[in-house]
């Protein structure tokens, strides 16, 4: 599901994966929810992201997360 939102360019935030058409990366979006924001706020602060876009970096962490785990019990 995510891999229509975010996409990874060396020439934007160093690399980072960032939701497309944007800077805003996937660790950004994720800090937000960390820090408490909810997802009404964000999409208020940042109108160019879409709940869509949110849940495409929960997706996109969860499975780097998945990758990880399944990398290290090998």
């Amino acid at each position: 599901m995510y891999q229509s939102f975010i996409a990874i360019n060396p020439e934007i935030r160093f690399g980072k994966p960032c939701i497309i058409g944007t800077r805003i990366a996937v660790q950004d979006i994720l800090g937000w929810l960390a820090s408490g924001m909810s997802v009404e706020s964000i999409l208020e602060d940042f109108p160019e992201l879409t709940r869509e876009h949110i849940l495409a970096a929960l997706s996109y962490s969860a499975e780097k997360e998945r990758r990880i785990r399944t990398y290290l019990s090998v």
